[in-house]
């Protein structure tokens, strides 16, 4: 098949060598975009009467054509013609004849891959915080159901202090409200064209590089030309964003997974969301939330193999450049999947009230209370803290939690111990007291989930 730039060429690459450089196999995926694209850069030529109306008229209608054939999966791509835009330009040129070849004036693919990057990120970024924003209302939801639940709270993944399960819930909300808008502010930097910088240098034609934002619906045009062809920012900040967003999921993930253990038991996953054992019939595994946890490595890759591609090209544009769609691709497609089905998995997961409340009246998480009793009593923090790991070794060996502890037993720590201790030992007690702003109390998540509550839609 005769190359649309083969001019200059007495050789034809073998099929090997094709396969090998075309990118027709994964950017087929910009078809919509490169086609949205030519539409606006021939009605710009038209405009500024660069091609007579005619032709303007038949290459518009040849699109229309082919993004009918598009939408309705017609359209067959060939690796002899490498990529997205030289097989729509050959498929345009068979359908309205060689006009069709002045659609390519004023630009290059260089300019014309980059645009369809930006429109593609465009869309993808507006899905990805309507997903963000639906699993936050679901967090919402779910907490706002257990703002009194108490639960374990945990450091080192050792039982630490009694919270509000809510709490808990509310902290990944918080996770995912500055992943929204890290992606929200990011449209700043992809809401720029760079269509018209022609390969790297501008182009003699006298296009309107403002006319085609406005029809793009692009705020601005890049004010340098081999910037524009060469600039991946936008798309390594899409990653590094993702990769954020990832990282919250997969801490989620795998707390979702420890709490269905037997071991804890503190909630327990909808069918919809696990699996079951081919030998084992007792099983239910959390393979949804496994699944979220080991993609986490993947859309890192993503990230690193990008940012490795650019580190060491020289402007402008080099064939390495090739290498920044796959993985925008499927980061785009691994993050949208992770956010459909941890909505999925939280909004259905059956919370083990009762499992909760006896972890949190079978431990020692209650002590920070009792030093902070005596500290009030003017007992400095240190020695409470002493009297109180004291007390709690005694239980130890006792085999008895604080609250079953004797007051007379207490006293022979600290005289300043009275009767009242086993009301602020109760872990109701220890978290309805926790009253500072962004605190475990009730009080305070209450006001915390109607913060939160302004921050999304009501849509």
């Amino acid at each position: 098949m005769t190359k649309l730039w083969g001019g200059r060429f007495q050789k034809s690459a073998e099929s090997w060598v094709d396969e090998f450089g075309a990118s027709i196999g994964f950017d087929q995926q910009l078809v919509m975009e490169d086609l949205e694209g030519s539409v606006a850069h021939v009605t710009m030529l038209g405009a500024q009467g660069i091609l007579d109306s005619k032709e303007v008229e038949q290459i518009l209608a040849g699109l229309a054509e082919l993004k009918k054939k598009a939408e309705a999966g017609e359209l067959e791509f060939h690796v002899a013609n490498e990529d997205i835009h030289l097989n729509l330009e050959k498929m345009l040129t068979d359908l309205i004849g060689p006009v069709g070849g002045k659609l390519h004036t004023g630009r290059s693919r260089n300019d014309q891959v980059a645009t369809d990057m930006h429109l593609f990120l465009k869309k993808r970024v507006v899905e990805v915080v309507e997903l963000i924003e639906a699993f936050q209302k679901t967090i919402l939801e779910k907490a706002e159901q257990h703002i009194e639940t108490i639960a374990p709270g945990y450091t080192h993944l050792q039982r630490a202090q009694p919270i509000s399960f809510a709490h808990h819930l509310m902290a990944y909300f918080w996770m995912l409200e500055r992943d929204k808008e890290r992606f929200n502010e990011s449209m700043k930097r992809i809401d720029i064209l760079p269509l018209g910088a022609g390969a790297m240098a501008g182009t003699t034609f006298p296009i309107d590089r403002e006319k085609s934002a406005e029809l793009l619906g692009f705020s601005k045009v890049y004010p340098n030309s081999m910037d524009a062809v060469s600039d991946r920012d936008f798309i390594v900040e899409f990653l590094s964003n993702s990769s954020l967003l990832m990282t919250h999921l997969s801490r989620f993930a795998e707390e979702i997974i420890i709490w269905s253990t037997d071991e804890f038991k503190f909630i327990e996953l909808d069918d919809a969301f696990s699996t079951g054992s081919s030998i084992m019939p007792q099983k239910k595994n959390p393979d949804m939330a496994e699944l979220i946890r080991g993609k986490t490595g993947r859309v890192y890759g993503n990230l690193m193999g990008l940012l490795t591609v650019l580190k060491g090209t020289p402007l402008t544009y080099n064939k390495d450049m090739q290498e920044d769609k796959e993985g925008m691709f499927d980061t785009v497609h691994t993050i949208l999947g992770a956010l459909k089905i941890f909505e999925g998995m939280v909004r259905t997961m059956t919370v083990n009230t009762e499992r909760l409340h006896s972890a949190v009246h079978s431990d020692f998480s209650n002590a920070t209370e009792l030093a902070d009793y005596l500290a009030t009593k003017g007992m400095p923090f240190r020695e409470a803290h002493e009297v109180t790991g004291k007390l709690v070794f005694t239980c130890i060996q006792r085999g008895i939690f604080l609250l079953d502890l004797p007051l007379e037993d207490m006293r022979k720590e600290s005289e300043l111990l009275e009767e009242d201790v086993y009301d602020v030992l109760k872990p109701e007690a220890a978290v309805r007291r926790r009253h500072s702003l962004g605190g475990t109390g009730f009080d305070q998540v209450r006001i915390q989930i109607d913060k939160a509550k302004t921050l999304v839609s009501t849509n």
